[in-house]
Formats: C-alpha cells, structure tokens, sequence
C-alpha cells in the first residue's frame, strides 16, 4: 500500500483549472494518485470530477499516498447502465479498489461519494480502516425527498440544470466565486447519461444503508456546513449519533462545496479523522 507517485506539486495545482493526469483501471474507472504512505481514497459528487478534491490531494498527498476516482459516468471514468441503484456504485466502488490492490484505505466521500461511502463500510468493511462523509443525506425528510426526485425526473426528461445546483451548493460570497465557476465548469463538462444515471441513483438513495451506521466499527467522521440546506447539520449528527465511532463537525457560514469553500477548516477536520482511532473529544 506504500507505493510513491512522480507527481509534483505543479501537477496537483493545475486541478483549480485543469485537467490532472489520470490513469485507468483495468475496469475503466479513471483515477489521479499522489504521495505516499497509508492509503487515503477520495470520491467526489454527482456533476463533479476528481479535481473537486484539489485542496485534499494537495494536502494529504504530504502524507498519505491520496488516490481520486471519478465516480461512474464522470470525469474519464466509464458509465454504469441507466437504472443502476446505489448499491451497483457500491459494488463498482469495491471493483476498483480490488483493481488496484486495495486491502485497507481511509475513504472520503463528498454528497454522492459519502451515500456510496457509506455503503462500502457497510459491504466490506475489512477494506475501511476509516470512513468520513462529507456533507452527505440521510433520511430525507418527505418535502426534500420530493424535491429531490422531482430533480431527477426533470433531468432525464430535460437534460442537466446547472443554475440549481449552483444555487443551492454556494451563497453570494466573493470568496466563493473561483469554486462556483469550477463547479459550473465541471457541470458544463460532465456526461449527460452519466450524469442522469447517478442523480437518479443519488435521489432514491438516502435509505440504501442509512441502517448500517450502529453496525460500523471504524472511526466515522460525518462533516458538514451550516448552510447546507440538503445534506443538513441535524443528518451529519443523527449519523455520527448512531455509528459507535462516529462524530460529526459542521462548518458555518458554508454550503454544500465546503471542501472548496473552507479547504482549511475542512483539512484540519480530516487531519483529524486520518490519526483517530476512537471518537475525538
């Protein structure tokens, strides 16, 4: 698992604007590695691509050997089928860690990667040595899960809003307009199949293993942003209140691209998981 990586640090920074260097497993998920040391793997959401986590791989490539994968259908990586379920990108999550040899790994998952997070720890767990979700859902309520598969059906009928998203994953700071512009951009360049495949997967999902979290035996960071209005403070503690080793950490004054918006704060939370052995004080 300790394998080192001839990437530089100009490498890692062209991903605030540019495409970094990807390579493919033998099943065709696309994926960007840096670093050395324990393996830390990182999934992004539904629209995004492996750079979303620029702030991360800069930072943790330091210590860690940090491999990035672009979910199905997005970035370089290949489509699942229309109709695949949560469970079906769970499954591909566990193909292509076997690809690459993977025995043991700390996961991140962001929004969508947290939902198919949560369902890795829950299938195979001896792979997870610790999980954290990243402004992830839980148990929608009834008006978020209409709103939500209300979304999903105007997409395959439509094709992909950019405006919503943006809207709800950023405010009106002009700190955050380099991060909202990326996020546009990503949108813009994201496969529409693949796109409608994993929203649709996304909105039907929030229940797949929301009852696998007392049954989770690992550290279990579930982190979020005041703001958020979809992937709530009160869903990051109800999760961190039922795993063993759970503890949430809420950001405020952000939304829903907080790994973007706060990168520091964010870091400094994951640094954090990446060391815990048992619940933080």
């Amino acid at each position: 698992m300790q394998t080192e990586s001839a990437t530089t640090s100009a490498d890692i920074g062209r991903a605030q604007g540019e495409t970094l260097p990807r390579k493919k497993s033998s099943r065709g998920a696309a994926y960007f590695e840096a670093g050395k040391g324990d393996v830390l793997v990182l999934i992004h959401g539904v629209g995004m691509r492996l750079e979303a986590w620029a702030p991360q791989i800069e930072q943790f490539s330091k210590t860690h050997r940090v491999i990035a994968v672009d979910m199905p259908g997005h970035g370089e990586s290949e489509r699942l089928p229309a109709g695949s379920a949560i469970p079906d990108f769970v499954a591909w999550l566990g193909r292509f860690l076997d690809d690459l040899n993977l025995n043991r790994a700390s996961l991140a998952g962001h929004s969508m990667g947290a939902m198919i997070s949560g369902g890795a720890v829950a299938n195979f767990p001896r792979l997870i040595a610790r999980v954290a979700c990243l402004n992830g859902v839980y148990r929608r309520d009834p008006q978020a899960k209409a709103a939500v598969l209300a979304r999903a059906e105007a997409i395959r009928a439509a094709g992909i809003d950019k405006e919503g998203p943006l809207a709800r994953w950023f405010d009106d700071e002009p700190n955050n307009r380099q991060a909202r512009d990326l996020t546009r951009t990503w949108l813009e360049q994201v496969d529409p199949e693949g796109y409608a495949a994993a929203y649709t997967a996304f909105a039907g999902g929030d229940e797949a293993y929301a009852d696998c979290w007392p049954s989770v035996a690992c550290p279990a960071l579930f982190l979020t942003a005041s703001g958020d209005p979809n992937s709530t403070p009160e869903m990051a503690r109800a999760m961190a209140a039922a795993a063993p080793k759970g503890w949430a950490r809420i950001i405020e004054g952000h939304r829903h691209m907080v790994n973007l918006t706060a990168p520091d704060a964010v870091n400094a939370f994951l640094a954090e998981w990446l060391v815990a052995e048992e619940r933080p004080a």
